[in-house]
């Protein structure tokens, strides 16, 4: 059984082939995001417009690369939501019709269950249930997670997600667009001894979380320094850059700590784009070693945006597909509501 998976929630247009027996077979992916830096962020309509010029090719590489012709897929998926209304319609659109002419069943996708899944992609799976740290830059909650489509969100950020709050410090900075990656690179050459920031909710009663104040944080921070230095240097940004860091990694390991204690987990699993970042691996790595849990990451390549995580995701629902025909996209989509497979 094989399953073209198409994503296109934001500024990524990912295609892939998920086969049910030899797995993942060959993906394709373009980012915008040099398109973006030129605003300072992600514009809906030039993302949409950039989605229709690439999900054609794309489509037509992934099956180049995999040996296959249109006439061997046996169902599609596409991200159907949470993201941006017209990126959506894009993949929505195009699966579809595709689905159509092929006269095979369509599979409606959601964007964070495929990031929730995508650790499975990899070498070393996890058995369910798992507790599951989600961490991108819309998105950071903590659920457990025991099969598909049984989520329970134990906490979750209040405000800004983690990635928004990277993104938006490193504007702060002055760092270009996208500055979250940036930051992270500056970090690991800062001094953890210097500077000092807040750890917001830290011992809070619940397993929520809250980023937006660590910005103005910063702001406060970069203006002492500026008022004793006279501007902020390249070493002052980067050991701000790596007490920012070193706040959220914090903050998000003690979180999964308590969560696991709470839910009586052994295993957790990190998906998303902040789930690339180095700090935050090494301080669950060394968690998980002292406190004996595994600890389970997607590929780096899955870590954001793409097809895969989609065709996989489509795959392990193939039960809920349907004749194509008729489509909606969900811009807003709680994952609680989801069916189990």
């Amino acid at each position: 059984m094989l399953v073209l998976g198409i994503e296109s929630s934001c500024d990524e247009t990912g295609v892939a082939l998920y086969d049910l027996e030899a797995g993942l077979i060959a993906q394709q992916l373009h980012t915008q995001m040099a398109m973006h830096a030129e605003y300072g962020g992600v514009v809906p309509e030039l993302a949409s417009r950039d989605h229709i010029r690439r999900v054609v090719p794309l489509t037509e590489a992934c099956l180049k690369e995999a040996g296959k012709t249109l006439a061997d897929i046996d169902a599609v998926a596409y991200t159907q939501g949470p993201g941006l209304g017209g990126a959506l319609l894009v993949g929505a659109s195009f699966a579809n019709a595709l689905a159509y002419s092929l006269k095979k069943p369509v599979i409606e996708v959601h964007h964070l269950e495929g990031h929730l899944l995508s650790p499975l992609l990899a070498e070393s799976r996890p058995e369910f249930p798992f507790l599951a740290l989600l961490v991108s830059g819309g998105h950071t909650q903590i659920m457990a997670v025991r099969g598909i489509g049984d989520y329970e969100i134990l906490g979750e950020t209040l405000d800004d997600a983690a990635g928004e709050a990277f993104d938006k410090t490193a504007k702060l900075l002055g760092l270009d667009y996208p500055g979250g990656p940036r930051l992270s690179q500056l970090a690991e050459s800062g001094d953890p001894d210097r500077f000092t920031l807040p750890r917001p909710m830290l011992h809070s009663d619940n397993l929520d979380m809250s980023f937006s104040g660590l910005k103005t944080a910063v702001l406060t921070l970069t203006r002492q320094v500026e008022a004793s230095e006279g501007e902020i240097g390249e070493q002052a940004r980067m050991d701000i850059c790596r007490a920012f860091q070193d706040a959220i990694v914090d903050v998000l390991v003690h979180k999964c700590l308590k969560a696991m204690k709470k839910a009586g987990m052994k295993r957790i699993v990190v998906a998303g784009g902040v789930g690339a970042n180095k700090q935050l691996r090494a301080g669950l790595n060394a968690a998980a070693a002292k406190y004996r849990f595994a600890v389970f990451y997607p590929p780096m390549a899955l870590c954001t945006d793409n097809g895969a995580m989609i065709a996989f995701a489509g795959a392990m629902r193939l039960k809920f597909a349907h004749g194509a025909g008729g489509f909606s996209v969900k811009p807003r989509w709680d994952l609680a509501t989801l069916p189990k497979a």
